[in-house]
């Protein structure tokens, strides 16, 4: 077969899968909603958060089914959404289930630098009850929810997740090279290069707490997610930006790390110093140049 018969052949068989592609995609909207009750998770701040409160404004919802840290795989499936999700705002909410505690969860997301909302479905039986949870044993996958102007929620449509799915890019790109994608194993972590993993938190204290909060609000155009009397979390661009109350103008960003007193001690045999101790794997960290940052370990287990 020559490059051009071969290249024909291809493109025939790309259109064919794309028409059928439209054909599963109207065979799912024929499907018949099927009303679910109202569950309740955890968010990664151990707050009671109901399945209709996840909609927010919208009458729409993306929920998916993650495995939960030590899957390689979901978290490679998570990446990819990560880089999408600020696209999907625009009709949907989003939001990633896995069985893992909630501090576990922050931990995570953080070093990997998710921007989406995270839930624990641990105490519930929403897996379960759509297909993704057989025992003990968690299924990846994705399930969209539609709301009523009733306020019911119904199950529209759902999907597993697998290695050449359409809902990971990185299979389909591997399948174009010559080598084959079947013996290819996600990385969990985005730098290999070190133990430090930079996280997508930065925090400013300041002396004028009130009028900061007016100014990254109003001028600089950052949305409010949490406020208190002492610090105040924004996000913008898929990071998290928090303002504290101080008594002098500070600026920190955070690190992530596997093994925390191995890291600990790099950074001290370096010039590094304690500034202050939040719990055992939990630390400010002053380095020899005036700079301060947080340096914690990512839990691993619930």
């Amino acid at each position: 077969m020559t490059t051009f018969e071969g290249t024909k052949e291809i493109q025939a068989l790309e259109l064919e899968i794309m028409e059928k592609k439209k054909q599963l995609a109207q065979l799912r909207k024929e499907q018949t909603p099927q009303k679910v009750e109202n569950y309740l998770f955890l968010t990664t701040d151990h707050q009671t958060v109901t399945l209709e409160e996840l909609f927010k404004d919208k009458d729409e919802l993306i929920i998916i089914h993650n495995m939960g840290r030590n899957c390689r795989y979901c978290s490679m499936w998570g990446d990819g959404f990560n880089g999408v999700y600020h696209h999907l705002l625009s009709r949907c909410e989003f939001v990633l289930s896995s069985p893992d505690d909630p501090t576990v969860q922050e931990d995570f997301a953080a070093s990997k630098g998710w921007s989406f909302p995270l839930v624990s479905s641990k105490e519930n039986t929403f897996s379960q009850d759509l297909g993704f949870k057989n025992g003990h044993t968690s299924m990846p996958g994705v399930s969209t929810f539609k709301k009523s102007e009733e306020g019911m929620i119904y199950h529209f449509s759902s999907a597993y997740f697998g290695p050449g799915d359409e809902y990971c890019v990185v299979y389909s790109l591997l399948d174009l090279l010559h080598s084959p994608s079947e013996d290819f194993v996600p990385q969990l972590k985005h730098n290999h290069r070190s133990p430090f993993q930079l996280t997508h938190n930065v925090a400013i204290g300041v002396k004028h707490y009130p009028e900061a909060i007016q100014f990254y609000t109003n001028i600089i155009g950052m949305k409010v997610e949490e406020q208190g009397q002492k610090e105040t979390k924004f996000s913008m661009n898929g990071r998290n930006f928090f303002i504290e109350d101080s008594d002098h103008n500070t600026v920190h960003f955070e690190f992530a790390v596997d093994d925390f007193e191995r890291s600990k001690q790099k950074l001290l045999d370096s010039g590094c110093r304690v500034d202050h101790v939040y719990h055992s794997k939990s630390e400010m960290i002053s380095d020899p140049f005036g700079l301060t940052f947080h340096l914690y370990e990512v839990r691993k287990s619930n």
